[in-house]
């Protein structure tokens, strides 16, 4: 395609030409993520707020001169991206900030920012002649992939971990992928995925290895600099777990930035679950190397333990003059609940892990109350209802038909249910 120029590795500098069909660097093996770089004159003459005022195309294909597809190119129909960006002044008080707004991507077509990557995927896989498609996931990516894949008629192989959510298990069932539940972590199901996808010439969709996904991932930041009208607030954050979507909207900032497009960088706050932490290991103390972990927590869509995509991650916080920061599963569990009864926005435990990071980024003085933020929340909570039982602390009430059971039940607690009107 004419708008790519290259693929650097962005572990030793080498280039390649998509036409070479390489996912990761041929010197430095899987350690060796791919970058993509565009053509960004030509992307100025077509991206540019002009053009984009005048574009009537509300999903992420709005962008489609910095992606890796040809407006040509078959696509799933989907409407993927262009999710709501609301302020929300009630949980922004609570915390402690000048604004907080949360950018709601769990209303995507399987309910999660994944979407955006597996679109690209499967349109990648179509241009290629592809027959099938291949990714090992915790959950999301997975359900992401079966159903834009379901879309246009592709046939999914998809690899989880025996831990996966049954409403996880469910949408991939429901799509019509052929599912391997591996008894194993997510590393034993991501190298299977590599294997078959080599062994049975499979398009190969892992986000870990596969350099065109983040570009699909990196939409919600091009999103967010519209949104609000080009005036991007001091902070965003994240979750991270793999390290992909983190890298990616770093990406779409910085590439709105050189387009012109907005004047100034937020910085990003990364958040990782305590019991599964381990780029934020490597950015606490330094270490050349990450170290792998077994992954011990609630918040399964960022429960990695050998992240692929670290080196990206990192340097993006790095260049951002950001932080990374992480979370305990009951502090998790709390900023589900907060931004539900504040927010209404009903978030899965990876996704709210960003709400998490940032009360636990102002307890730390990172942010101040003059600061303004903007959360990312990556999934919705449907995705797992046990955790989200598990983060209320109210109950509901089983009762027969009978009023007097509800008076009985309201004078019980008359604070709690009374109002001044009662």
């Amino acid at each position: 395609m004419g708008k790519i120029l290259k693929l650097v590795c962005t572990l030793c500098g080498a280039e390649y030409q998509e036409e070479e069909n390489v996912l990761t660097c041929k010197h430095c093996g899987q350690q060796g993520i791919l970058d993509v770089v565009y053509d960004y004159e030509k992307a100025k003459a077509e991206l540019n707020r002009d053009t984009l005022l005048e574009n009537r195309e509300l999903s992420h294909w709005r962008y489609i001169a910095l992606m890796p597809v040809e407006a040509d190119n078959r696509r799933p129909p989907l409407r993927v991206g262009w999710s709501p960006l609301y302020r929300c002044e009630s949980l922004s008080s609570t915390i402690g900030l000048s604004s907080l707004y949360i950018k709601d991507d769990g209303q995507n077509p399987t309910n999660s920012l994944k979407d955006r990557a597996s679109s690209v995927g499967v349109a990648r896989a179509l241009r290629r002649g592809a027959k099938a498609i291949t990714c090992a996931s915790t959950g999301n990516a997975a359900t992401s992939l079966a159903g834009n894949a379901a879309s246009v008629g592709l046939r999914t192989f998809i690899f989880v971990p025996e831990r996966v959510p049954e409403a996880k298990l469910a949408q991939l069932l429901v799509f019509g992928a052929d599912v391997f539940v591996v008894k194993g972590s997510y590393e034993d199901a991501f190298e299977l995925s590599m294997k078959s996808a080599s062994s049975f010439g499979w398009y190969n969709r892992n986000s870990g290895i596969n350099p065109y996904l983040v570009e699909g991932k990196k939409t919600v930041a091009f999103e967010i600099c519209e949104q609000l009208a080009w005036q991007l607030p001091d902070w965003v954050a994240i979750s991270v777990g793999d390290g992909c979507s983190i890298a990616g909207v770093w990406k779409g900032l910085k590439e709105f930035y050189n387009l012109g497009l907005i004047s100034h960088l937020p910085h990003l706050l990364g958040v990782q679950a305590e019991g599964s932490a381990p780029i934020y290991t490597v950015w606490e103390t330094g270490m050349e190397e990450l170290e792998p972990v077994v992954p011990q927590t609630l918040a399964d869509s960022i429960a990695v333990g050998t992240p692929r995509n670290w080196r990206k991650a990192l340097r993006a916080v790095c260049e951002s003059d950001g932080k990374f920061v992480k979370v305990t599963d009951d502090e998790i569990l709390s900023a589900m609940r907060l931004l539900g009864s504040k927010c209404g926005v009903f978030a899965e435990p990876a996704a709210a892990a960003s709400i998490a990071g940032v009360f636990t980024a102002r307890r730390q003085g990172i942010l101040s109350s003059h600061s303004s933020v903007i959360a990312i929340i990556t999934g919705n909570g449907l995705k797992d209802t046990h955790s989200a039982i598990k983060a209320c602390k109210g109950k509901a009430h089983f009762i027969r038909p009978s009023f007097n059971e509800i008076e009985n039940i309201i004078q019980k607690d008359s604070k709690n249910f009374l109002t001044e009107d009662t």
